[in-house]
């Protein structure tokens, strides 16, 4: 069966989309879409408000003034989605401030010529309605048999990390930082990502959006083990901010720092977005933990450095 024309305004939709076999049908990508590598040649359809190169202080600060303003982070090229004619758009409706929301896409759509598209909005807050959108994805492009193989593999890696992070015989207190100024802990599926990997998930709880939480509420945690996830940050971008936890008043005095377990991972391709690559979100975390308890472990996996021991000041 030919693949329907896809533009997919989410990264993990892509993936998604490419996961159940229907990368050739994808005519168009959001900005932000960059896996598999070969969507970058796609025709770009959305943009950003938000100037590169900020701290994630001035991220949250920039992003409230546009929100203030009754507007959208984010901007749509309309006649280049009506020039595409998609069969399907994917999009979201988790988080108005994370990509492409339905409302971002309504000038688009409006006085459409000819059929208009289906437009399939995903939006998960656990594992499993990330293999409920695995499925709806693959029936909106024709291909639900592929879409359930992909989740018959996703969940046996994932009980296959399970087994073998229960035999560690140590299941640390891990807290995650999605965001570091304010301060986010990350929820979702994260937790659940943590209880694979075999740690106990702080501050966030599995289907809850991640919270916004006070620096006297980790302290007071006190975890074994800090994993540094900023959504949309690469590695560097992390290390780069490190200083501004070093000068909150305590840092030195938790746990994890003082035993050297505070680690910073690729929140850009892992961890926030909900696709396939969760398990290999898990198998990071599994490689963290491993690592503490023994610190000859691997710091790095087939796609180059996914995870660094991060400078504690």
């Amino acid at each position: 069966m030919a693949s329907p024309r896809i533009l997919s305004l989410l990264p993990s939709a892509t993936e998604i989309a490419v996961a159940v076999g229907r990368g050739e049908g994808l005519v168009g990508r959001s900005h932000e879409c960059d896996f598999p590598p070969f969507v970058e040649a796609l025709p770009v359809c959305t943009g950003t408000k938000l100037e590169k190169g900020l701290t994630s202080r001035q991220i949250e600060d920039r992003v409230q003034e546009i929100v203030r303003q009754g507007l959208s982070v984010y901007e749509v090229n309309a006649a280049l989605v009506r020039a595409l004619k998609p069969d399907v758009v994917l999009t979201q409706s988790q988080c108005a401030v994370c990509a492409v929301t339905p409302a971002d896409l309504e000038e688009a759509l409006a006085d459409w010529v000819g059929t208009p598209p289906t437009l399939l909005s995903l939006a998960p807050d656990n594992l499993d309605d990330v293999w409920g959108d695995l499925r709806r994805v693959g029936e909106a492009v024709g291909a639900p048999d592929e879409a359930a193989a992909a989740i018959l593999r996703l969940q046996d890696g994932l009980q296959a990390i399970r087994v073998r992070s229960a035999a560690r015989g140590w299941r640390p207190r891990v807290a995650t930082i999605e965001w570091i100024e304010p301060l986010m802990t990350a929820g979702n599926w994260v937790p659940e990502l943590i209880d694979a990997a075999g740690g106990e998930a702080l501050l966030a709880s599995p289907g809850q959006h991640s919270p916004w939480i006070e620096w006297e509420a980790l302290a007071a945690a006190d975890p074994d083990v800090i994993v540094l996830m900023p959504c949309g940050y690469r590695i560097g971008q992390i290390l780069a901010e490190m200083p501004s936890l070093h000068a909150r008043p305590g840092w030195r005095d938790l746990r994890a720092v003082k035993a050297g377990r505070v680690f910073a991972v690729d929140g850009h391709y892992y961890f926030s977005r909900p696709s396939p690559r969760l398990l290999e979100s898990a198998e990071i975390l599994a490689e963290i933990l491993d690592r503490c308890v023994d610190e000859r472990s691997a710091v790095a996996g087939p796609m180059g450095e996914r995870w660094r021991v991060a400078a504690v000041g």
